[in-house]
């Protein structure tokens, strides 16, 4: 079993920055690849941004697409998504989650860890 803390969110100006960074426990962080998602006040969780076992490989949503970057260190069981010129409609919580099915996956349903998230907020 994995358990996974999010953490780095907070309360930015749009334009801004923030990275957040989603520590594993367990001695197996780099047989998952790993997802980052959020949720609105009032609408769905959504796809951020995945990444494969060993970082070779990642995938964004559009609407983050040159703005964020997800990244990872297995030596240190740590994701990570960079986050710049951030928007107020970038306001979430965020989570972190870790997947064994895939190579990595857009796909909330194939996750089987959840982190329970932060919460990132970017004023106008």
């Amino acid at each position: 079993q994995v358990q996974l803390v999010e953490s780095g969110g907070g309360l930015v100006q749009a334009g801004g920055s923030l990275r957040l960074s989603c520590a594993a426990s367990g001695r197996t962080f780099s047989s998952y690849y790993m997802g980052w998602f959020r949720q609105a006040p009032g609408k769905e969780r959504e796809f951020v941004a995945t990444i494969s076992r060993d970082g070779s490989r990642t995938a964004y949503a559009d609407s983050v697409t040159g703005r964020f970057t997800i990244s990872r260190d297995n030596a240190e069981n740590t994701a990570y998504l960079q986050m710049n010129s951030l928007k107020p409609e970038d306001t979430a919580v965020y989570y972190c989650a870790a997947g064994r099915t895939y190579y990595c996956s857009r796909n909330g349903d194939t996750y089987d860890y959840w982190g329970r998230g932060t919460q990132v907020t970017v004023s106008s």
